[in-house]
């Protein structure tokens, strides 16, 4: 397995609050760990928060007896929710700050998914799928057919997140179970990426015959050509599954 994270501020803000951790060695009783957080709550708020999460979230799993993934993972989700929640209460300046989170693990031929929010995780089979549900306000009223995706209304609405951690003591996780195949590529971004390009140029970029560090840094950079209006997170990882049985 091969594994690259990266984030950049961007350009137009002046701080990052997206956080990464990309682990393709056992983090505790896991496998592997990756993570994409996007902070929001002000500036010093939002960075706390997504580093927060991520932090917390890494050492409470390397602490945790727990070996099922997803049960470790939702265990290990609403633990540090609280206690960021709890943060935000007891200190003034972090009041109101929250995180998106998703996070994956993969195992054998299968990849556990949890997400909070907007970030996002792509699969890559030839062509761009996305795993993860946005739970936002936009992607709320097109499934209940209030609302036409990428119209004006959606584009101008699209940041308001209608899930995060942080922002209420309990919290509800979404949870995916991936079957993987040989040549598949997996990609974790924060919304500065998935708002700045299309998913045919995100395609096209993981498709491509550089290597996989390249392909992270393309990503940031047409990201920044196409306007860069926000912090952008990137983990990019190639499972090679079916690799060690061609060996």
């Amino acid at each position: 397995m091969k594994a690259c994270a990266m984030t950049d501020i961007g350009r137009v803000r002046n701080a990052n609050q997206d956080y990464v951790f990309a682990s393709a060695e056992s983090v505790g009783s896991l496998p592997n760990l990756f993570l994409v957080a996007d902070g929001m709550g002000g500036h010093k708020a939002g960075d706390y928060a997504s580093r927060y999460i991520s932090e917390h979230l890494v050492e409470h799993i390397k602490q945790a007896e727990d070996s099922e993934i997803i049960p470790l993972l939702r265990e290990g989700i609403e633990k540090v929710n609280q206690m960021l929640y709890q943060e935000s209460r007891d200190k003034a300046e972090l009041n109101g700050m929250g995180t998106t989170l998703v996070a994956a693990v993969i195992e054998d031929s299968s990849m556990y998914v949890a997400n909070v929010g907007d970030s996002r995780l792509y699969l890559i089979r030839n062509q761009l799928k996305q795993i993860t549900k946005d739970h936002s306000y936009v992607e709320e009223l097109v499934s209940l057919g209030q609302m036409e995706r990428g119209s004006r209304d959606y584009r101008e609405k699209k940041n308001i997140i209608t899930r995060a951690v942080g922002t209420e003591e309990k919290l509800e996780i979404d949870f995916f179970e991936v079957s993987l195949e040989p040549g598949d590529y997996v990609l974790m971004c924060s919304d500065g990426l998935s708002n700045m390009l299309e998913d045919a140029e995100m395609e096209e970029i993981i498709c491509s015959e550089l290597e996989l560090g390249e392909k992270a840094e393309k990503l940031i950079t047409v990201a920044n050509d196409n306007g860069g209006k926000d912090n952008i997170a990137v983990v990019l990882i190639n499972p090679e599954i079916g690799r060690e049985e061609s060996l």
